[in-house]
């Protein structure tokens, strides 16, 4: 599998990479079928999603895909009842965000090892934990030694 290209994340102000896909629950969730097309191997889900966390709560702010015959879908055309932005109410999980030095750099999925990771943890679409946990030298070396 090839690396994969990140959503992105807002956090006060700030613009990060994310490595998690918290649209992926709502759409198993859902009856939804949108047949999102991988025009790239980097790119396996077919779309971007842009998300934000303001006042403890997480939201989609943005999806760019392509759907069959090459439709553009945005974020109005999944969720046309919503503005701007959408609460993730669905999302139970942690968000993983890299942060600092990229240490070693994998060609798969998200497998790629950073200095430390921002972890937020979700529950309905509300923050309920935050920590960052950096690499150790042991860490780095049993993970790399994996791949």
């Amino acid at each position: 599998m090839t690396a994969q290209t990140s959503e992105t994340i807002t956090i006060d102000g700030k613009k990060s990479s994310m490595y998690s896909e918290p649209l992926f629950q709502y759409l198993s969730l859902t009856s939804i079928d949108h047949n999102f097309v991988a025009r790239s191997t980097s790119l396996w889900r077919g779309y971007i999603g842009e998300w934000e966390i303001l006042h403890g709560r997480l939201y989609l702010i943005s999806i760019i895909g392509e759907i069959e015959n090459g439709i553009e879908v945005k974020l109005k055309d999944i969720f046309p009842e919503y503005g701007k932005r959408v609460f993730a109410h669905w999302y139970n999980g942690t968000l993983r965000i890299p942060q600092g030095e990229l240490l070693k750099y994998v060609h798969m999925g998200y497998a790629s090892i950073y200095e430390q990771y921002r972890n937020i943890v979700i529950k309905k679409g509300f923050v309920i934990g935050d920590e960052v946990v950096k690499n150790s030298d042991k860490v780095m070396t049993d993970i790399g030694d994996r791949w």
